[in-house]
């Protein structure tokens, strides 16, 4: 009888072309080749300048120990001969508690500029961007920056971060110990020969064989590979041990020197809101150029061609036909203009030389004479550049139809980083957003992109509107 299943099932099941070894000397050429990579090269330099950062979280407790021995030492001083504290002990106790107190609020501030060097080691040696944390706010006087220190959230979890890294620094010290450690136990067996050449009767002490572990000893050549063996173990596990100190020192760096999950949370947030808005100014624009290269001129066509039928009809054709004819070519130019309407709507064509010349041609077709004045060092983006485009619009269409006003002023300008639309008018003044004059479509509008609408407007006059814009959505 024959068999019709597999002589072998192991050998049958196992993937053809692949040895069940493969996997384990594929393991073995990666750990024997692992000190030689470019990538462990990278992380052992990282370790290498990481180390002494890590202790750096030491200085402050240093130099509050310091402080207080310091107060001790000047309140010590002044005691009188019964034992009391004379009272000008009084003042150094006090300059004492200033400057532990000043130490404390530089803690965050030291921390933030110690977290910037982390991430840029982590950028450059590790290829791990870690994000800004938001800056600190700003804050005037001595105190107020004292108190911002002191409140300053990024910056204590950069003191912090510094704290919590000791373990992982001492990892990254091992790691730097395996290297040079290894290395030195490699060279055992070449220069033993060298310098332990004495006579046999000759005593000699016995040589130590550093390990991260302790030290052992040898006193014969035969020893000296019992060296370059623990030697290359070493040099064999050091990559692997930098590989785990550099990626839980990458973690942490994530965790605590980046903007936060919140902060970074909404920084997505404002990332895909900018993209939504630039690109549905995009469809838009796009949507204008369509009507305008299509259904426009399709509508100019047909009001031509019903012109070119009305006029060949002649005085003896058929009044209905003709007034048929002279209806449907009123509707044809009535439909061309609702359309030139709409499509300036969604975007002004005005708008493609720039937001200047565009904010002109409003000016120019205001029935109030506008003096405009523009100072913008860069373009805007087209979104920001579309919403100050109808805000002006609006604010010019309210103030010639509710303000009777005589005249309007209107200036553009950027300022660090923010587009600045004023509207002013020497009219009624009473402006109102809740009066249904649009102002508070513009305030929505305007909140899309984070930007802001101020209403100065008393009873009587005059009235100014200033829209504040980001230059990027």
């Amino acid at each position: 009888m024959s068999s019709t299943g597999p002589a072998n099932p192991p050998a049958a099941s196992a993937s053809p072309g692949r040895r069940p070894g493969d996997a384990l000397a594929a393991l073995s050429r990666q750990a024997g080749l692992a000190p030689f990579t470019a990538r462990t090269r990278r992380e052992l330099r990282f370790c290498l300048v990481e180390a002494p950062f890590g202790f750096c979280i030491l200085a402050a407790p240093l130099m509050l120990v310091a402080v207080l021995i310091l107060v001790r030492l000047l309140v010590y001083g002044t005691r009188s001969s019964a034992g009391a504290v004379h009272p000008v002990a009084a003042l150094p106790i006090f300059a004492g508690l200033l400057v532990i107190l000043l130490l404390v609020a530089m803690v965050p501030r030291a921390g933030r500029r110690l977290g910037a060097v982390h991430r840029g080691l982590a950028a450059r040696w590790l290829g791990v961007p870690v994000g800004e944390p938001a800056p600190p706010r700003p804050a005037r006087g001595v105190f107020g920056r004292l108190a911002a220190n002191l409140r300053d959230g990024p910056g204590w979890r950069a003191a912090a971060y510094l704290l919590v890294k000791l373990p992982v620094t001492v990892a990254e010290i091992y790691a730097l110990a395996f290297a040079a450690f290894g290395l030195a136990g490699l060279t055992y067996p070449f220069w033993w020969p060298l310098f332990r050449n004495h006579p046999p009767a000759t005593q000699l002490g016995p040589v130590s064989v550093l390990t991260p572990f302790g030290a052992f000893h040898i006193t014969t050549f035969t020893g000296t590979f019992a060296a370059f063996a623990a030697g290359a173990a070493m040099v064999l596990v050091a990559p692997w041990v930098a590989r785990g100190a550099a990626a839980a020192d990458a973690w942490l760096m994530q965790g605590m020197l980046g903007p936060g999950r919140l902060a970074q949370r909404v920084a997505d947030l404002e990332q895909s809101r900018a993209l939504a808005v630039e690109d549905s100014a995009a469809l838009l624009r796009r949507l204008e150029r369509d009507l305008h290269d299509g259904a426009q001129i399709r509508l100019a066509t047909l009001a031509m061609n019903l012109g070119m039928a009305r006029e060949k009809l002649g005085s003896d054709a058929d009044p209905e036909l003709r007034e048929l004819v002279d209806v449907a070519h009123q509707g044809a130019k009535d439909a061309l203009v609702e359309l030139r309407n709409l499509a300036r709507g969604i975007h002004p064509p005005a708008l493609d030389n720039g937001l200047a010349d565009a904010l002109a041609t409003l000016a120019a077709s205001s029935a109030t004479p506008v003096e405009l004045t523009t100072s913008v060092p860069e373009r805007p983006a087209p979104a920001i550049e579309t919403i100050a485009y109808f805000c002006a619009a609006e604010l010019l269409a309210n103030a010639a139809k509710h303000s009777r006003a005589n005249k309007i002023e209107m200036a553009l300008s950027g300022r660090g980083g923010n587009l600045e639309l004023r509207v002013t008018d020497d009219g009624a003044g009473g402006a109102d957003p809740a009066g249904g004059s649009g102002l508070s479509g513009l305030a929505q509008r305007v909140r899309t992109v984070d930007g802001r609408i101020e209403i100065a407007s008393p009873t009587g006059g005059p009235t100014q509107i200033t829209v504040t814009l980001p230059m990027h959505a």
